[in-house]
């Protein structure tokens, strides 16, 4: 099998800008995940950043999900658990309004910073929009539009921690899934591994690489781009030693955004357009009491639901 894409975005200035697109291309059409490097969020504020995570979960989190642990007896468990993650773990929000300054117990430093690397984020998962954009034939800002809807993008963090697990064989750090939203833009831990993606048949490790972020492609882009992107299945192996730190930043449509293939995908009979056209939240609706199931029956759900979309998604952008 081949390895897992890494592609130095800083060669998009150079002579080698278009091999570097082909790196991306590839890496969206066959794996739906790659590693990004040299992408310009400053080492300094990412060491911060991840110093300030495990420092919080260490002052207010561990204690916590040690209790959860105990109050479920996990510890001794003999089959397998199916309805829960071994993982700790809670919700910042970015856009349309931040939450950052309603969350609990996080220190000003820590929100200070946090806010900064989100802003830091944001500007990558835009970038990366159109990169794709240019990588598909769309016209530049395509993929923006569409997400913003009337209110624009929903975007947040998800900062999570894997503690070492006594039975990782019987209780996932995170049961398999794919991402609902737009783009997915990972800062893990570079020491602890753990994440898996499903490629071919098999499960492939994403690899930890010191300041790294991991993108990986959510449903709405698979149906945006008609199939021809992929979301895909992935996991939290939880591990026996180690506490694995994960900040998964979600860019995504906002509420109100249609969803629909973009019609340079789709032929004039309409019969090659396999995907829906839907209201993102309605989608994510769906989606809660779905996740850790195949993607397609979503899909299926929200052909549904398609006649009542009266919206034409071109007038919207």
């Amino acid at each position: 099998m081949a390895n897992f894409p890494v592609v130095d975005i800083g060669k998009l200035n150079t002579k080698e800008r278009d091999s570097t697109m082909d790196m991306i291309k590839d890496a969206c059409e066959n794996w739906g995940f790659f590693e990004l490097v040299n992408h310009a969020i400053s080492i300094e504020l990412m060491d911060t950043v991840e110093k300030l995570t495990k420092e919080h979960y260490n002052k207010c989190m561990e204690q916590r999900f040690k209790e959860m642990v105990s109050n479920k007896g996990l510890e001794s468990v003999q089959s397998e658990i199916n309805d829960l993650d071994w993982e700790s773990t809670f919700f910042l929000r970015h856009l349309p309004v931040s939450n950052i300054s309603e969350i609990p117990d996080l220190d000003e430093d820590y929100r200070k910073v946090m806010k900064e690397f989100a802003q830091e984020l944001e500007k990558l998962a835009e970038l990366l929009l159109d990169l794709l954009c240019e990588n598909l034939g769309l016209e530049k800002g395509y993929l923006k539009k569409v997400f913003y809807g009337s209110k624009g993008p929903n975007f947040g963090t998800k900062v999570s921690n894997y503690p070492p697990c006594p039975k990782p064989d019987l209780i996932k750090g995170l049961r398999a899934h794919t991402d609902a939203g737009g783009i997915i833009l990972l800062f893990q831990d570079d020491k602890v591994s753990g994440l898996q993606l499903l490629k071919d048949g098999q499960w492939v490790d994403v690899p930890p690489m010191r300041h790294s972020i991991v993108i990986n492609l959510g449903d709405q882009l698979e149906v945006i781009t008609n199939g021809k992107y992929k979301s895909v299945m992935h996991r939290v192996i939880a591990q026996t030693d180690g506490n694995r730190m994960s900040l998964a930043s979600f860019y995504n449509p906002g509420n109100d955004a249609v969803i629909a293939p973009a019609p340079i995908f789709v032929k004039e009979d309409e019969k090659s357009q396999a995907y829906p056209k839907f209201i993102f939240d309605d989608y994510m609706k769906l989606y809660v009491g779905l996740k850790f199931q195949e993607k397609e029956p979503r899909f299926e759900a929200m052909k549904a639901v398609e006649s009542s979309v009266t919206l034409d998604p071109i007038a919207t952008i």
